[in-house]
């Protein structure tokens, strides 16, 4: 028997220690933010991204920033359902 891995095992080990797994992460929550928290919530954000486990959402919007910082339990929770795997252990807003 050899000991070879399939493509998709080794596509998910290289992910695993790249630093591009931020990013599609990143691109990925982007991609169902609205379906997450909301059309509203979407529209006011400007980007969203995540390293290490950290949630960092920008938006200019003084009222909402803070709604949200008040809403990262939810937030966490939201975010880790919808993917099926905890990708955030803590949000950071500004």
């Amino acid at each position: 028997m050899s000991d070879a891995i399939s493509l998709g095992d080794a596509l998910k080990n290289f992910l695993e220690k790249s630093r591009i797994k931020n990013d599609i992460q990143s691109l990925q929550i982007e991609a169902h933010w609205a379906n997450i928290m909301g059309e509203a919530i979407s529209r006011l954000t400007d980007k969203i991204e995540i390293r290490n486990g950290t949630l960092f959402i920008y938006t200019a919007v003084a009222p909402l920033r803070n709604e949200l910082v008040f809403q990262k339990a939810l937030i966490i929770e939201r975010v880790n359902e919808s993917f099926g795997e905890v990708l955030v252990r803590d949000v950071v807003v500004s």
